[in-house]
């Protein structure tokens, strides 16, 4: 489903910090100060219920976040919630430049080789020098298709295509 008011994973709680009720965030992008500016959450626990959750305050702490969530008032609080899944509203995304794309928008696409199709994308893998599409295939298995110019020809968030100009050395 692609509406613009699903909610996005973007961390999970990795511990109290602190005994004010903050939270360290574990960050799916290390690099993304993006819920520093956000207004409201939703707290996904690990047993399934969902919040929506006012931020009183965010701050960085290195690689990650430390995030103070409204009626957290004490350590006992935050740790009641260590492991549950941080998620912010796809329409809060910040605006993208041309060619670019959020990850989140890619899941789900099919992926084409010309008009040929050959799978789904199942989700977005990051490594520490390059990006791949890890790719359910129509007849079996799966595959990692690196998000370069070499394999990739164009990618339509909007539509849900990926197409790619070649499989080999795959």
């Amino acid at each position: 489903m692609k509406t613009s008011d699903r909610w996005i994973p973007l961390a999970s709680v990795a511990r109290p910090h602190g005994v004010r009720g903050e939270v360290r965030l574990d960050l799916y992008n290390k690099d993304s100060d993006f819920l520093l500016a956000c207004d409201e959450v939703l707290v996904r626990l690990k047993n399934g219920k969902e919040h929506e959750v006012s931020v009183v305050g965010a701050r960085r702490a290195d690689k990650t976040i430390l995030l103070k969530l409204y009626s957290l008032d004490d350590r006992d609080d935050a740790e009641k919630i260590r492991g549950a899944v941080i998620c912010v509203r796809r329409s809060d995304f910040p605006p993208l430049e041309e060619g670019e794309f959020y990850a989140c928008d890619v899941e789900g696409a099919e992926v084409r080789l010309g008009k040929k199709r050959v799978g789904v994308v199942e989700r977005f893998v990051e490594y520490p020098t390059a990006f791949a599409f890890l790719v359910k295939k129509d007849d079996g298995g799966t595959i990692e298709i690196p998000v370069t110019e070499d394999y990739v020809e164009e990618v339509d968030a909007e539509n849900g295509v990926v197409v790619v100009s070649t499989l080999e050395d795959l």
